[in-house]
This record gives structure tokens, C-alpha cells and sequence, in this order.
């Protein structure tokens, strides 16, 4: 038996070195003379074992030691990290389409239809084809404006769930903020709601929620199997409980396409119907594998927004003289006699600012989804090779006290004036830069300013006790609160009007 076991821990070490050996070929690059600068590396496993959670903190303090753009080796795949936003601007201008790619990850793979939805596919023909069916099919303000009505009887849903106490009353947000915006894509994007009292539909709203949540906790995860493709070979790894989870979801999506394809009504207003209608029309575009992936955007998309919120009323509730102000200028503006709409979030400025001064602190994205070179490049005089993955530190560029006076406060009056638009020189990038930015800010923007304007104008609010809302961030993709938010809450004179 000791034999037996010899022979095996020596075949393992020799496969170990060969699989170095194989990937050491397959990763060799030309020599290039002015590459990033990078700390110290361990055998195999690159700087990977210096890249602990939360990752855009690991990568801030990296940086104050290697400088704005430096690099790692995670495993047997090379990464760039920038921090600047003189060099994001020159990655987003002059290197914008080099860097356009997405790097091939797992989680894509198994989730994101192989990497054919918008957010992941490369850079070529297929993702200017989704990019146009995006940006004129889904996210166009027409479009938009179709479902003005679907926000708005949702966001009344949640006030009068909340106005049941006349007094103040516990509430716990999170959860109620994510049922309203699973709750309003699920309408637009189906035409259905799934919380009502049919237990049958809430246990299906239950499934659609928890497998979106465990899909999207997989794709921020920060695999290393990604980079140790030799991990996939051991029991219960990455990989398996990713395919698992990307056949749940899918099932899940396909069954809601099954639904309206047994049911066809041109007339009805959901995105799904109008996919379909136009997949009658031209099949070659718009295939079920695009029109699934498209879905999944859709729902990933607004779990984004419900962690911003979520953030938005943690800083409101930690700084009650901001909260007031957002209060008297609603009322100014608005009154209490009509429910603010989304057409009424343009006349609300320092609203605005708020919700720009969380963005800023706690963006939905604290890395931007990875850039991958399709050819060599040059960052800020370096040599990047081809086949690096880009990493963008928005969360440090955004706290840089370099750039923002007070940087770790929280300042909705920084904002006042300034032009959102041109985001301050590439200081501000929420919703990414460049080709490859956002396509959903829009919709983004129109439920946080009527949910969180909603909000304030029917309620008081206050914390539960003298302590201040915990603020630290929890693990994700979206970077969650790590302690989900709870508020004091008192109906204010115009929920007796609405109701």
C-alpha cells in the first residue's frame, strides 16, 4: 500500500509539472521590453495568493505601492489593473477598440450561453448585431416609455405594502427592494407578477430569485479555476456547480419563452412577445439563444439597481440633514397632493446628486466587467501584450483623494455642479466607458430616481436605534451591503391622499 501511495503522490507531482510546462508553452510571449511593474510571484499560481476579498480593495492597496497601471499573474493568464482616470480615458479612446473583448470565462460559458449575450460575447459582427437590437429593441427611450406604467404600479405596490402602521414601523428594505425590481422586470420582460397569494406562483418567483442570485454570486465569485484550468478536474469543482446552475436558469428562462410561444398575442407588451415577432421576421438575427440571453441581461441588470438603493437609503438614513433636503425639494417641486412620476425625477437636482454621490462610494460594479486585448497595446508608455485581461478599478479611482476632496464622505453637494454627462474627465464611470459601457443605464436611472422619490415623498424615515447604519460591503458581483438594510418608517399626509 505504501508503495501503491508513492507511485501516486509521484505521478501527481508529474503531472503538476507537466500541465506548468504545457501552459508555460502555450502562455510564452515575445519578449517585450517595457511591461507594467509587478510585485513578486509564486510558482504556478502567479499573484493570485495576494488578491484576497474584497478584490477592488486587494487591487487600491496594490496599487499604492505598484503605481496606477501595474500587473499580475493570476495563474497562467496575464492582467493589467488601472487606476487613473488619465489611463482609463486612454484605454477607452485610443485603445478602445483593442480592448474591447471580453476574456473567456466560465462562468460566461455555462451561464451566459457561451458567451453569446451582450455583456460577454467578443468583439466583432454578432455583439454589433446585439449592441444595435439592444440599444433600438430594448433600451430605446421608446421602448422604454412603454412600460412607464408597469414602474409606476409597482413602486405604488410597495408604498401601500409599507403604509399598513400609521406609526412607525420596522421594516427590512433589501428584501422589498429587490421583490419591487424583480417584480417590475419580470413584467416587462414576461408580462407576469409572482408574489401574489397563489402559492404556486410565488414558489416559481421563489426559484426564479434564488437561481438568479446563486448564478450571479458564481460569475463574481472570482473563480481560479479560470486561471488553474487543472482545478476543474477535482470533485464538486467550479465548473460542475456552474453548468448546474446555467441549466436551472436556462430552463427557467426557456420556460418562460415556452409560455409565450403556446400563447401568442401580438398585442400583448412584454420584451419576450416583441423578440418573437420579430424572430418571425428575421430568424437569422434574433435566434432563442439570443433572445434567452438578452432575458438574462435583463434580470441581471436590475439586481444591479437593487443594491444601489439599497445604498442610497443607508447613506440618507446616516445623514438625516441630506434626507431632509432630498424631502423639502420634493415637496417643493412635486407637493403633496400627486405621486411623483418619472418624467418629474428631471426637476428634482439634488436627488440626482445623491443618487451620483452613492454611485460614486458604492458603485453597482466596483471593477468594470473585464476588457481582454485582441492585439498588443500600449497603457501609459507600458507594453500590454495580447491576450491580457484589463481590470478597472472604478471603486479606488472613485475614492482617489487625489481627485475627490473628502473622498470617503459621503457629499451629494460635489455633484451640484456638474454635468453627469461628460462624468467629470473619467473620474465617475458607474456604468462603464466606451463601447462596451452600460446599455441599460437608462432604465437604471429611471427606477432609482422614481423608487427612491416614492419613497421619500410618501415617508418618513429614520434608524431603528442611535447606532449608524452599518456600511460595510459584502461579497458579490454587485457589491452588496454585507448587513442588509433595515429602517424606521412613518406614512407621511399624502399616503392618506393615495389611499
Amino acid at each position: 500500500m505504501e508503495l501503491v501511495s508513492e507511485v501516486m503522490m509521484t505521478s501527481y507531482y508529474l503531472l503538476i509539472i507537466l500541465i506548468t510546462v504545457v501552459f508555460s508553452f502555450k502562455t510564452k510571449k515575445r519578449h517585450y521590453k517595457n511591461l507594467p511593474p509587478t510585485p513578486p510571484s509564486l510558482p504556478i499560481i502567479g499573484h493570485l495568493h495576494l488578491v484576497k476579498p474584497p478584490l477592488h480593495r486587494a487591487l487600491r492597496n496594490l496599487s499604492t505601492k505598484y503605481g496606477d497601471v501595474f500587473s499580475l499573474g493570476f495563474g497562467f493568464r496575464q492582467v493589467v489593473v488601472v487606476s487613473s482616470p488619465s489611463v482609463v480615458e486612454e484605454c477607452f479612446t485610443k485603445n478602445d477598440v483593442v480592448l474591447a473583448n471580453r476574456p473567456q470565462l466560465l462562468a460566461a460559458k455555462h451561464i451566459g450561453y457561451n458567451s453569446t449575450n451582450m455583456v460577454d460575447t467578443p468583439y466583432g459582427d454578432h455583439w454589433r448585431n446585439l449592441r444595435r437590437i439592444g440599444a433600438t429593441e430594448i433600451f430605446s427611450s421608446g421602448r422604454l416609455n412603454l412600460f412607464v406604467g408597469i414602474r409606476r404600479d409597482e413602486v405604488k405596490r410597495l408604498l401601500f405594502k409599507l403604509s399598513h402602521h400609521k406609526d412607525w414601523q420596522k421594516v427590512e428594505l433589501k428584501s422589498m427592494l429587490q421583490e419591487l425590481l424583480y417584480n417590475i422586470l419580470m413584467r416587462m420582460v414576461a408580462g407576469k407578477r409572482c408574489d401574489n397569494n397563489d402559492m404556486v406562483n410565488k414558489e416559481e418567483a421563489r426559484r426564479y430569485r434564488d437561481t438568479l442570485r446563486v448564478a450571479l454570486g458564481l460569475a463574481g465569485a472570482g473563480n481560479s479555476a479560470d486561471f488553474l484550468p487543472f482545478l476543474n478536474w477535482i470533485p464538486n469543482s467550479f465548473e460542475k456547480k456552474v453548468k448546474k446552475v446555467g441549466k436551472k436558469l436556462d430552463s427557467l428562462v426557456e420556460g418562460l419563452i415556452k409560455e409565450h410561444r403556446s400563447s401568442r398575442d401580438k398585442n400583448r407588451n412584454t420584451i419576450i412577445e416583441h423578440l418573437l415577432s420579430l424572430q418571425e421576421s428575421q430568424p437569422e438575427y434574433y435566434t432563442a439563444q439570443i433572445i434567452k440571453g438578452f432575458v438574462l441581461v435583463i434580470f441581471a441588470a436590475g439586481m444591479d439597481t437593487s443594491a444601489t438603493l439599497e445604498w442610497v437609503m443607508a447613506n440618507l438614513l446616516n445623514y438625516p440633514h441630506v434626507l431632509k433636503k432630498v424631502k423639502d425639494e420634493i415637496d417643493s417641486q412635486i407637493g403633496q397632493q400627486q405621486l411623483i412620476n418619472e418624467s418629474d425625477v428631471s426637476k428634482l437636482p439634488y436627488l440626482q446628486c445623491v443618487i451620483s454621490e452613492t454611485l460614486r462610494l458604492y458603485p453597482a460594479g466596483p471593477l468594470l466587467v473585464p476588457h481582454y486585448s485582441s492585439n498588443d497595446c500600449t497603457i501609459s508608455r507600458y507594453d500590454v501584450p495580447h491576450g491580457t485581461i484589463l481590470l478597472v478599478n472604478t471603486w479606488a479611482i472613485h475614492r482617489d483623494p487625489k481627485l475627490w476632496k473628502d473622498a470617503d464622505s459621503f457629499i451629494p453637494e460635489r455633484f451640484e455642479n456638474i454635468n453627469s454627462e461628460n462624468n467629470e474627465g473619467y473620474k465617475l464611470m458607474p456604468f462603464g466607458l466606451g463601447r462596451r459601457a452600460c446599455p441599460g443605464k437608462s432604465l437604471a436611472q429611471r427606477m432609482m430616481g422614481l423608487t427612491l422619490g416614492s419613497l421619500i415623498q410618501c415617508f418618513d424615515w429614520k434608524r431603528i436605534d442611535d447606532n449608524e447604519i452599518d456600511m460595510v460591503e459584502g461579497k458579490g458581483l454587485t457589491m452588496p451591503k454585507a448587513v442588509p438594510l433595515e429602517a424606521m418608517c412613518k406614512p407621511r399626509p399624502i399616503m392618506e391622499f393615495l389611499l
